[in-house]
């Protein structure tokens, strides 16, 4: 475990072994995530690119269930399904 002092500005220093660890470079963006119990520091092109990805899966999915609502959706699937 690292420990960092935040400055009155609210900076902190990520420790050197720590940003080779986990490949920050100098100059680089970070996204900053907070959660109830903790914080989270992550390349934001790293963050961009999981966005991406869980962006096409879902697009994906969307377009399959419409075109697949016009050949299963009936009034009797949708009897059957409806209080499921």
């Amino acid at each position: 475990m690292k420990t960092a002092t935040i400055t009155e500005k609210g900076q902190i220093a990520i420790p050197k072994d720590i940003r080779r660890i986990k490949g920050f470079k100098t100059g680089e963006r970070i996204a900053i995530m907070a959660f109830d119990d903790h914080i989270e520091l992550r390349p934001l092109e790293q963050v961009k690119e999981k966005l991406e990805f869980a962006r096409e899966k879902i697009m994906t999915a969307l377009l399959s269930e419409k075109s697949l609502a016009k050949d299963w959706m009936s009034k009797e699937d949708e009897k059957a399904w409806k209080n499921l």
